[in-house]
């Protein structure tokens, strides 16, 4: 097995070296030859135990079977654009078995997505005719469903990143695909950067590139070893329908700069353009929106609306939404349905019978900046590449029509692609990876498209802050402490200084719920009523003991309530069971992280205290004061208030500590604590400019 090579070598290095010394070496070579043999015969098992191989003959990859098979076996690296449809995503896997790989090693398959990744490992499985977690495994952030005879393993690109930390070099595979390369996210261009690194180093390991909108000539570029053997790209067809674009912007399509404004006018205009497609026939539409709160305000509308083609189904898609009611778009019946999903319907899911397809053309894209220190979340146009994904999302079981809401000229004057998010995100986690890990300067590391100078500095400022890095930039011991733990490094912070205060349990509690979205929910119809349930859990002074009281109230009702009264309690209060259930997992698995370094929670003492100057030693750039008008100022110089759902709003302390600065219509801080001044200088000593005067 390849994972079983370099330990094997080195014990061979060993005897060899013992035998020019005239040591004894006969229980050593028992052990080397044990130990070889163990590892011939599992291989010679998965090779015995290959499953028969079906292969999707009505996909149009089928086609090009044979040449992307030989491009696995000649080439290292292999970038294949296969247009929406063409059955890469299910196929590619199979096609790298038929090549003869994954029985020295896995065949690993990264999607960006964890429903994407369970999703493509369940339809592989059941084209196989096997269960899954048995000849081909998912493992993503809660769940590891692989086997030691899993041949084919699916995971997010974060599951695989993190595996770097335990097998340097993905011993355990002899392939991998990245999926859906075309998104950008941190991991993939990080991922991608990694394996740049690590090919010249592993001439066995095969890497496939691949995507439905992927720039195929700069990825095949940046693999590109040697000039002389250039990185082949394959270009596989999609759908086998006609999908027709039709433009329908909205008359007079003028910008609102409000809000509410937007979300109306895009949502009657909306209507109007389904009424329009649903006189055509009674297909199943798939609607892009930019928010949970569009798709909500867009299902009240519709379900009012007047529509041709009879009884009609409105399904909501989001990431958040649980599991259940997601498999539901999966298990189309006999009435129409109109699903109105965000991007994460773009790529990798596939929802099944959809003849049309209408785009609003926007999503919510986060950017960072360097400057200000603040995490902007604008709606903003899509690239073509999204916009194409889109489109591709009909046009399987017919001809389809894809309606934009917005004009042809507009589209041809967006970017072509999606910029990378490593271009508008905090670079902190990733430098102090890289520099973890030995691979150099982040700023030569071989990204796709390596980042900024501005943000590389911000990074390293971050991890100055936290004291990861010293004033040269050279890692510290808290700092090695730190890579170990696959979060945000500030995060992680906040964990050791919580063990020094011993205040641990509450931290870990607080720590896991800033990794999720808030569980609080709020719809638009209901905003009176929830605001009502939530009222019993805030904390005049901070909106971390928010948290730990809403954690509290969800344990009590756990020890008394069977499963289905406990999510009917969630719904009363107003709290997302799901996320509820994803805060406990990450709790969890925090809780396990602080043991293997070694941290251990002590009895709860809810020390106001030790608990914030805990959050502080991770949050020192949230550190603001009080001026005038209730507006406060922050590191920099930066202004901003305190996000009106805050418990703390009222009170406007003079000090306080928040978990984000985040613009949407303003600019505010969220999750937002009373500190007291007296706790700076012995948290952030090394950052404080001192003047003395007599």
């Amino acid at each position: 097995m390849l994972r079983d090579r370099f330990r094997l070598r080195r014990d061979l290095d060993r005897v060899r070296s013992q035998l020019k010394k005239n040591e004894p070496t006969e229980s050593a070579i028992e052990s080397l030859l044990a130990k070889a043999g163990a590892s011939a015969e599992k291989r010679t098992a998965r090779q015995e135990n290959l499953p028969e191989l079906k292969l999707d003959e009505d996909l149009p990859i089928f086609e090009r079977r044979d040449e992307i098979c030989q491009a696995m076996r000649d080439h290292q690296v292999v970038v294949i654009s296969g247009e929406t449809g063409s059955g890469k995503s299910t196929q590619l896997p199979l096609l790298a078995m038929q090549a003869g790989f994954g029985v020295a090693g896995m065949i690993g398959h990264t999607q960006p997505r964890r429903i994407a990744a369970t999703g493509v490992a369940n339809r592989i499985a059941s084209q196989l005719g096997t269960p899954p977690g048995q000849d081909v495994g998912y493992k993503i952030r809660f769940a590891d469903k692989t086997s030691d005879r899993s041949y084919i393993k699916l995971m997010t690109d974060g599951i695989l990143l993190a595996e770097t930390q335990s097998d340097r070099f993905l011993e355990q595979y002899d392939l991998i695909i990245v999926d859906e390369a075309h998104e950008r996210s941190l991991n993939i261009d990080f991922l991608l950067g990694y394996l740049t690194t690590i090919l010249r180093k592993r001439p066995d390991l095969r890497l496939v590139v691949t995507s439905a909108t992927i720039d195929t000539q700069r990825f095949a570029q940046h693999f590109t070893l040697d000039p002389k053997k250039p990185v082949p790209v394959i270009e596989v067809a999609g759908r086998t329908y006609p999908v027709d674009i039709w433009y329908r912007p909205p008359e007079g399509d003028a910008p609102s700069n409000e809000s509410q404004n937007r979300q109306r006018d895009t949502i009657d205009h909306l209507v109007d353009v389904v009424g329009e497609v649903s006189s055509i026939d009674n297909g199943d539409m798939l609607i892009f929106l930019p928010t949970e709160a569009d798709i909500r305000a867009a299902a009240k509308k519709l379900r009012t609306a007047s529509l041709s083609g009879g009884a009609t189904e409105i399904l909501p898609l989001y990431a958040r939404l649980s599991t259940d009611k997601q498999n539901t778009i999966f298990q189309p019946g006999k009435k129409r349905r109109i699903v109105l999903a965000t991007n994460v319907a773009e790529s990798s899911i596939t929802v099944p019978r959809i003849r049309f397809v209408i785009d609003t053309g926007t999503a919510r894209i986060s950017h960072y900046s360097p400057k200000s220190k603040v995490q902007r979340l604008p709606i903003q146009s899509v690239s073509q590449a999204s916009a194409n994904q889109r489109a591709g999302r009909c046009g399987r079981i017919g001809p389809g029509i894809c309606v934009r809401l917005y004009s042809e000229e507009d589209y041809l004057g967006r970017p072509e692609f999606t910029v990378p998010e490593i271009r508008r995100t905090n670079l902190a986690s990733v430098i102090l990876q890289t520099l973890s890990m030995k691979l150099g300067k982040v700023d030569e590391f071989p990204f796709p498209d390596p980042p900024r100078p501005d943000t590389i500095r911000d990074g390293f400022k971050t991890l100055f802050e936290i004291s990861a890095v010293d004033e040269r930039r050279r890692l510290t011991s808290l700092g090695r402490q730190l890579a170990r733990l696959p979060v945000d490094p500030r995060i992680g912070r906040m964990l050791f200084t919580a063990d020094d205060e011993h205040c641990l349990h509450e931290v870990l509690i607080i720590a896991s719920a800033l990794e999720i979205q808030d569980p609080r929910v709020r719809p638009a119809e209901k905003k009176g009523a929830a605001d009502a349930a939530h009222e019993k859990f805030l904390n005049a002074k901070s909106d971390f003991l928010t948290l730990l009281n809403i954690w509290d109230f969800f344990h009590e009702q756990k020890e008394n309530l069977s499963r289905g009264k406990l999510k009917k309690a969630c719904e009363q209060n107003f709290l997302s069971f799901p996320l509820m259930r994803q805060w406990q997992d990450i709790h969890r698995q925090l809780k396990a992280m602080a043991a293997d370094q070694r941290l251990k929670p002590r009895t709860r003492r809810n020390d106001y205290n030790a608990i914030h100057r805990s959050l502080l030693s991770g949050l020192l750039s949230g550190v603001a004061m009080l001026g005038d008008r209730h507006e406060y100022t922050g590191a920099g110089g930066l202004k901003f208030h305190v996000w009106p759902g805050s418990g703390v709003f009222e009170e406007k302390p003079k000090w306080i500590v928040s978990a984000e600065i985040v613009e949407t219509t303003r600019r505010y801080a969220r999750t937002v604590a009373k500190i007291s001044p007296d706790w700076l200088e012995p948290i952030a000593g090394h950052l404080l400019k001192r003047r003395y005067t007599d």
